[in-house]
């Protein structure tokens, strides 16, 4: 309970000072992280992990699923399809090579995992966090097409990530138990199709609803973001029960309810205000804390891995994605800098660890997602700022040349 009244303590002090901590390029997940390691210092004796995990689990699972639908039904597919060739280079090339760069420096790195837990590891990192660079996204001097991209590719990635995190959780589970790797496989790929097949019910039936119901100016813009947010939460309920993955469900359903309700997208752009916010800032949290528990797990390898996570993994996949349409290399550079790893990551490995919990190298694996995600959040909320004003001002140099 004491560490719950001073989380809630830390966002009010963050609260009182926000606008003087922002403009200072202290963004709220470094305030956070950072607070998070100060608890877990003073706690460290109180606060189990593994006693709190179930409950640590369903906080965490809760804000992923608001993040998943809320970016899928905001950005909306059809947008995403007929006009942004830099976000289907991002999601359809740079996705892939990353996971692949990942997976590989994985194994060469951490000879104690297996294949499919680096691939697990690989999967984990990809998603990217907008969130981190915030500033980014709020500087009007950068062109409003590389920001839509990066925005964009941030709200899908994660929900792409999921399906490859089954399957590979599914070959490593059989690896594990001795056992057919095509049951697992199978099993897997029926799990995606039910998800897929809930989350299009809930999107396509609750998105109609919706829209009738606006339509007929029976629902106000307050409701209709509640109703929005049932179904996500409905959806993702529902999956997991059936044996599916919530996260493809709400992800899909947010795609599909997104796409019904394109024209009236300004009434839900925040539907993860508040309430989500708190959920989010409390997984950040929770990252400080971790990271005093696991500290011990901390190595030269891990570090060396999350550096080359945040650089190599992710600017070079991107820079070869964008390679053919025109795109000068500081572009492909500012581009592939901005993928900050945060909450998705810190979630699909909490996930990946509850669905095999007998994973031989799970310490390796969280403590690397806590360090790289420690990394971005300070690095990109620091550079935020001053290299988007650097870029900016690049731009504006070149098109007066």
């Amino acid at each position: 309970m004491l560490e719950i009244i001073f989380f809630l303590m830390v966002i009010f002090i963050f609260a009182l000072f926000s606008r003087k901590l922002e403009n200072n390029s202290i963004t709220s997940q470094m305030f956070l992280v950072f607070t998070g390691l100060i608890a877990g210092l003073l706690f460290f004796t109180r606060f189990d992990f593994q006693d709190s995990f179930p409950y640590i689990l369903i906080v965490a699972e809760l804000a992923l699923v608001l993040v998943l639908f809320s970016d899928a039904s905001r950005i909306g597919l059809s947008y995403t399809i007929k006009e942004h060739e830099l976000t289907l280079r991002l999601l359809g090339v740079g996705m892939p090579l990353s996971i692949f760069a990942g997976v590989f420096l994985a194994i060469f790195l951490f000879t104690e995992l297996s294949i499919w837990e680096a691939a697990i590891l690989g999967v984990v990192l990809v998603p990217t966090d907008a969130a981190l660079g915030e500033s980014v996204f709020d500087n009007k001097k950068l062109p409003s097409k590389l920001k839509k991209a990066l925005e964009i590719e941030s709200g899908l990635n994660d929900g792409l990530a999921v399906p490859f995190l089954v399957l590979f959780i599914a070959w490593s589970v059989a690896e594990e138990t001795f056992q057919p790797v095509t049951f697992f496989v199978i099993t897997a790929l029926q799990q995606i199709l039910f998800s897929v097949i809930v989350g299009l019910i809930f999107g396509l039936w609750g998105g109609w609803l919706l829209l009738k119901s606006r339509q007929k100016n029976w629902i106000t813009s307050k409701y209709l973001k509640i109703g929005l947010l049932t179904l996500a939460v409905a959806s993702w309920l529902l999956t997991d029960q059936i044996g599916g993955s919530g996260f493809i469900a709400a992800f899909v359903g947010g795609l599909s309810a997104g796409y019904l309700l394109k024209d009236m997208a300004n009434y839900y752009t925040d539907l993860t205000a508040t309430e989500g916010n708190i959920l989010v800032m409390a997984m950040f949290f929770l990252l400080g804390i971790l990271l005093i528990q696991y500290y011990p797990y901390i190595t030269l390898n891990v570090i060396i891995y999350a550096i080359l996570s945040l650089t190599l993994i992710r600017i070079v996949p991107v820079a070869l994605s964008l390679t053919g349409i025109g795109t000068n290399w500081r572009s492909k550079f500012f581009m592939g800098w901005f993928g900050p790893r945060g909450l998705a990551s810190i979630v699909l490995i909490l996930i990946a660890l509850e669905e095999q919990p007998a994973f031989p190298g799970e310490n390796t694996m969280l403590v690397t997602v806590l360090c790289t995600v420690l990394i971005s959040v300070f690095a990109h909320g620091i550079s935020a700022n001053t290299l988007s004003n650097l870029y900016a001002r690049w731009i504006k140099n070149n098109q007066n040349t």
